[in-house]
């Protein structure tokens, strides 16, 4: 769920999400679920059926959680062989409505999502987005969150969605290449849940290229991975014993002792 993804990109092509109910370009809504010709996802911005990523946050998240490996090019992903359904609420310039963000995490939660990535935040609390997320603890989704670039201690400072006081979401925290927390990094000792690294991370841009990249939406992708790796062996874990797997394996770091939940990255 960010600003989309460069679907052709030959790090990510084969890794994208097909929606099997729905007969392309017949201009009919064939499955239903209320989007026409809903091939690949869908774009709320333009409200269409193509959410190309005119931005590269999107593409650059996609690529730390599923670039292929073993292909002599690029970067290698979290999960080489996971299927990304790109959901676009965020514009070209990065910002996106509540309530298009409500409309894809209820698209991912009625097409059959396993996890949702979300490297974005900010804003006041919102029950319909809190309900949203709801609906998708209620069917095994993972709400894998970034933390926020504030700086700031979440649990008296709450960074939405991650803050969200809700089972399934997971709050990502970023460190650096020393092992330390990243400089812009949030944190909370009771909100934040792990930190992942997060600072110059090296993936997909759009149009058949790579690029480097800073914050806790980079760490995000990293956990999201790890949660469809768990997946891939174990399908109908719970969302809780997974989110248990993830905070029992961490490397027990001294930066993150006290910060985060895990006290670990």
């Amino acid at each position: 769920i960010d600003t989309g993804v460069d679907y052709t990109h030959p790090e990510l092509v084969n890794n994208i999400w097909s929606n099997t109910d729905e007969i392309a370009g017949n201009g009919i809504d064939d499955d239903g679920n209320g989007y026409i010709d809903d091939i690949r996802g869908w774009d709320w911005v333009n409200n269409d059926n193509n959410p190309m990523d005119d931005h590269s946050h999107g593409t650059h998240v996609s690529g730390t959680i599923t670039a292929q490996g073993n292909n002599s090019i690029g970067v290698a992903g979290v999960a080489w062989n996971v299927k990304i359904m790109p959901l676009k609420f965020l514009s070209s310039g990065g910002s996106g409505s509540t309530a298009n963000a409500v409309l894809a995490v209820d698209y991912a939660t009625a097409n059959g999502a396993n996890l949702t990535s979300n490297s974005w935040g900010g804003g006041a609390y919102s029950q319909t987005l809190y309900d949203a997320i709801a609906r998708a603890n209620a069917n095994n989704i993972a709400f894998v969150a970034a933390a926020g670039n504030d700086g700031v201690n979440n649990d008296s400072s709450p960074h939405y969605p991650s803050s969200y006081d809700l089972p399934n979401i997971i709050a990502v925290a970023a460190t650096d290449d020393d092992d330390l927390k990243a400089s812009f990094s949030c944190w909370g000792p009771t909100s934040v849940d792990l930190a992942a690294p997060g600072v110059n991370i090296l993936s997909t841009t759009p149009g058949n290229s790579y690029g480097t990249m800073s914050g806790t939406s980079m760490a995000t992708p990293h956990v999201s991975g790890i949660c469809a790796l768990i997946r891939s062996v174990s399908p109908n874990i719970p969302v809780a014993q997974m989110k248990q797997v993830l905070m029992n394996s961490v490397d027990h770091i001294a930066s993150m002792q006290g910060l985060v939940v895990s006290n670990g990255r």
